[in-house]
């Protein structure tokens, strides 16, 4: 075995720099591949941080409509344009599910205008029962949905 100190000095360093460049380049492939990685991370990060601002959005909308049990036409007009980047974030499911909050506030806030209580005068057709029942219907369709668009987030914010 022939080693680096018997060889002479100008054969030495003429091995030592046909090794450098390939010594080069492993460390730039490296430096490349941690750069890659800290790019996804950074990637990932920002689309947990922008999927995250629609959840809140959709539990937020939520919560007004059981505090209130009706929504006003400026929260109605402005949820959808709050997480309209939803359908570039998340798959079609959630999508559909904001669609269906959407409508389903609509529809408590079309009941609570036709109601009427015993002091204001009703229309010809008026029926109080059927009024109550639709309002009643979807206020605890939007009063269970805490649990419900918890779990169809989850997926897509948990980060276990």
């Amino acid at each position: 075995m022939v080693s680096l100190l018997t060889i002479p000095i100008d054969d030495t360093l003429k091995i030592l720099q046909g090794l450098l460049t390939p010594v080069i380049a492993v460390i730039t492939c490296y430096i490349a591949w941690q750069q890659w990685k800290t790019n996804q991370g950074k990637l990932n990060f920002d689309r947990y941080e922008k999927r995250l601002k629609v959840y809140k959005e959709v539990i937020n909308f939520i919560a007004i409509g059981i505090r209130e049990a009706d929504y006003k036409n400026e929260e109605l007009i402005t949820f959808k344009p709050k997480v309209s980047e939803a359908d570039f974030l998340f798959g079609a499911e959630i999508s559909e599910y904001i669609d269906e909050l959407q409508q389903r506030a609509v529809n408590l806030s079309r009941w609570n205008k036709e109601y009427k209580d015993d002091t204001q005068p009703k229309s010809k057709g008026y029926d109080h029962n059927k009024i109550v029942e639709e309002m009643h219907k979807e206020l605890k369709w939007i009063s269970s949905q805490f649990e419900q668009s918890r779990k169809l987030f989850k997926k897509y914010l948990d980060v276990t």
